[in-house]
């Protein structure tokens, strides 16, 4: 059930674990930021910004669309740290199965839902018409394909339950270079492969995600045998299936919060013309590589977190907690200095066009002034998530998105009539009061009751009594 990259959080260095867990994670997100990113570049520089705003247009509709399954993802890596720090093996193993069962059923609905209705999607975001079509090429493609993107999400959060975020890491390298040679060769055409655009960018990514999917599923039910394939994959665990829905769902919901909230933006973006619409997609793109140490680290938090509650050690949380803060702090504040000062080097490397250019250096200087507060949010989040305290999680992210951002976003945009900036303003300004409630949950002390595994061992009791 184990191999020699699990570890365990129970015992040992805080400090070491956290970097320890962290920067295979980093590297992780790393190359899926550069996975995604590389789609920009090509995207960028030889379809124009037309496709460009297409593809960028596109992003906060997909993240919408998998939102619950996210949510899912977040549970299993919960419920299989609490376990496995519990030394629960056979509840360890009814996680995983349950988990792929329900990922299979959650990726057909996804693929349905989002085939169904993308194009009332678009209306409702008032996604300018002269990007509906290559809009709509793109993400037909990627919803078929979405169950690798499913999976991969999936095994990835088993391996990180176990303590082990470098095997990911493999697997998403295995994506990465593949996307990254099929992209010039989809896109512009070369020798039989006919040029597909747009088009090409697409199924370059769902290739490369199948192909990783099936050397991560060898290596889960083959190689390591942390899982087996057995009956019990077809029948899922009944109460392990509850603890999953009912900790991914709010997840979930939370990441649809967020993805609802960008759709929002990005309608308010989206009345500004392509020029802004390509500019906002680059400077999220930015952003995800500015945010990636936090999440990563935040990543590291959940799972030391359910570990250490698993095994009834609230100090070691403590523990946690301090400096998970240092370390994302120091980080985030370097990365500051380097995105505010030279925002123009970065908005260079991914478009020639000087207005789109000039935008995103905007968006940047404004942005850029919150890292510091997102990184600590996300800390403190990653302890939430932890303990299993997804709903928590999910009132937070309420009430800093659509209390705080879209409205002030909205007020500075158009009552005050700042245009762009006012949206950028509002992205900037909203964190400070989802990092006020997380910390305010952390004081409370509640995170110190959440011992998921009691949970089921009671529950065993209670049916054998």
């Amino acid at each position: 059930m184990s191999n020699n990259r699990t570890r365990d959080f129970t015992t040992g260095s805080i400090l070491k674990h956290l970097v320890a867990f962290s920067w295979p994670m980093f590297l992780g997100n790393f190359l899926q930021a550069l996975y995604n990113t590389v789609d920009t570049f090509w995207v960028g520089r030889f379809l124009g910004t037309e496709a460009l705003g297409a593809v960028s247009a596109s992003f906060p509709i997909i993240f919408f669309l998998v939102a619950l399954a996210i949510g899912f993802t977040i549970s299993t890596t919960i419920l299989v740290s609490q376990y496995y720090g519990a030394k629960d093996q056979e509840g360890v193993s009814r996680v995983i199965n349950t988990s792929i069962f329900l990922m299979v059923i959650s990726s057909i609905i996804v693929t349905t839902v989002g085939l169904l209705f993308y194009k009332q999607i678009f209306r409702l975001i008032s996604l300018p018409e002269s990007l509906v079509k290559p809009a709509g090429e793109y993400l037909v493609i990627i919803l078929g394909g979405i169950i690798f993107a499913f999976f991969y999400n999936l095994l990835s959060a088993i391996m990180r339950g176990f303590g082990d975020s470098l095997t990911p890491l493999y697997f998403l390298a295995i994506a990465a270079v593949i996307n990254i040679i099929l992209d010039p060769l989809f896109i512009l055409g070369i020798g039989p492969i006919p040029a597909m655009g747009i088009a090409g960018v697409a199924y370059a990514t769902v290739i490369a995600q199948a192909i990783s999917v099936v050397f991560g599923l060898i290596y889960l039910f083959k190689k390591a045998k942390i899982a087996t394939w057995d009956r019990s994959l077809i029948k899922p665990d009944g109460f392990i299936l509850k603890q999953l829905i009912t900790i991914g769902t709010p997840a979930g919901i939370q990441q649809a919060l967020v993805s609802i909230a960008m759709l929002f933006l990005s309608s308010l973006v989206n009345r500004n013309g392509e020029i802004v619409v390509a500019a906002y997609g680059l400077g999220g793109r930015i952003d995800q590589f500015a945010f990636m140490p936090a999440q990563s680290v935040a990543l590291a938090v959940s799972a030391l977190v359910a570990q250490n509650l698993g095994a009834n050690k609230p100090e070691r949380v403590r523990e946690v907690w301090r400096y998970s803060n240092l370390l994302t702090t120091a980080i985030a504040a370097s990365i500051t200095v380097a995105i505010w000062f030279f925002p123009d080097f970065w908005a260079r490397i991914f478009t020639t066009d000087l207005a789109v250019r000039e935008m995103t250096v905007t968006y940047l200087r404004i942005v850029s002034l919150s890292y510091v507060v997102y990184s600590l949010m996300f800390t403190t989040g990653g302890l939430c998530r932890g303990a299993g305290d997804t709903f928590i999680a999910m009132g937070v992210s309420l009430l800093s998105l659509w209390l705080i951002r879209l409205p002030l976003a909205t007020f500075l945009s158009n009552t005050m009539q700042m245009g762009p900036r006012g949206i950028f303003l509002g992205i900037a300004i909203s964190p400070v009061v989802g990092l006020g409630l997380n910390h305010l949950y952390y004081r409370s002390g509640r995170w110190q009751k959440r011992n998921l595994t009691t949970q089921r061992r009671s529950s065993l009791q209670g049916v054998e009594e």
